[in-house]
């Protein structure tokens, strides 16, 4: 009898992992090719990305170049008019699409790297290392964030890399919190259980168990962390604490305020760059709502209409009639 309960725990917990297996290969088809909603926000997402990626061949003109009059309007030369400075503002809107979609996906990253991280240790250990983490948590997660990146900001440089790090410091407290919730989740889990008294040691447990369990929400998260790192970006840089030597979204919408855009009724040089950061943060949203949707059924059960469910007629009563 002891031989055979072990194999019998180890055929569970394979069966365990091929059904998480599986269920991790259907997620994205769930979550986002099943889903109308997640397929418009990816497609947007994907052509900023490749606009960004190709914008040296899509630019009309050298964005540091004065190409026009100042504030000229829109025209068949220039389909988007010109900025304060006389640059073609369709090529200047290509070109700051590198930056700002670059610091969102960057600084994204450094943010969920240090809540995962955080996350994962503070979920999966408890004790005093989950109590002097999330003190540490509370702490970041009540100082305000907006007054805190532009003291960053003025203290450490306007430089892209800093910008980059501050935002990704500021931003990972969510992550790690969330991350944190699902972990102590997973950790008592039975197939956890199970291979913890087969002696597996801590490492395996978390990169054969519980990563994987926390992957599909760590991208959840990730997608709605560049939204949020892109819109800071865009709000530092308005405040005149962007770098300066750069070109993004921010940046042209810092210089038609200052360049009285306006007063000249020149909305071509304040919509276009407000319009793509809204797009892009719409995008980001709707993907990552509709993988949380996927991760957790409840939130779409929630949105049903209470009319849709109806109670059945009984067979006596159906007869009758």
């Amino acid at each position: 009898m002891s031989l055979i309960e072990p194999l019998q725990v180890v055929d569970d917990e394979a069966l365990a992992e091929g059904i998480a297996r599986s269920g991790r290969r259907g997620f994205l088809r769930t979550a986002i090719a099943g889903n109308p909603q997640a397929m418009i926000g990816l497609g947007l997402l994907v052509f900023f990305v490749l606009v960004a990626v190709f914008a040296p061949f899509l630019e009309p003109y050298d964005p540091t170049v004065k190409t026009g009059a100042v504030y000229e309007a829109p025209s068949s030369a220039h389909w988007l008019g010109t900025d304060d400075g006389g640059g073609d503002m369709l090529s200047l809107l290509i070109a700051g699409s590198r930056v700002s979609l670059g610091v969102g996906f960057l600084a994204a990253l450094v943010a969920i790297v240090i809540g995962g991280i955080v996350g994962v240790l503070s979920g999966f250990y408890g004790g005093a290392t989950d109590t002097v983490l999330m003190r540490i948590t509370d702490y970041m997660l009540v100082i305000p964030d907006i007054p805190l990146m532009i003291i960053a900001a003025a203290l450490f440089g306007r430089n892209l890399t800093n910008i980059i790090v501050i935002i990704g410091i500021i931003y990972w407290t969510s992550t790690a919190r969330l991350i944190r919730a699902q972990v102590k989740s997973v950790r008592e889990r039975v197939y956890v259980k199970r291979a913890r008294a087969l002696g597996a040691g801590n490492r395996r447990l978390v990169f054969k168990h519980v990563l994987p369990q926390v992957v599909p929400l760590l991208i959840a998260n990730t997608v709605l962390m560049i939204a949020l790192a892109i819109f800071a970006e865009t709000f530092i840089t308005f405040l005149g604490l962007g770098d300066p030597s750069t070109i993004s979204w921010g940046r042209l919408i810092e210089n038609a305020f200052t360049g009285e855009a306006t007063v000249n009724n020149a909305w071509w040089a304040i919509v276009p760059p407000g319009l793509c950061v809204t797009v892009v943060i719409l995008a980001c949203t709707m993907i990552g709502q509709s993988v949380e949707d996927s991760l957790n059924p409840r939130l779409a059960v929630g949105h049903l209409s209470v009319r849709r469910f109806r109670l059945r007629p009984l067979d006596g009563k159906r007869s009758a009639e």
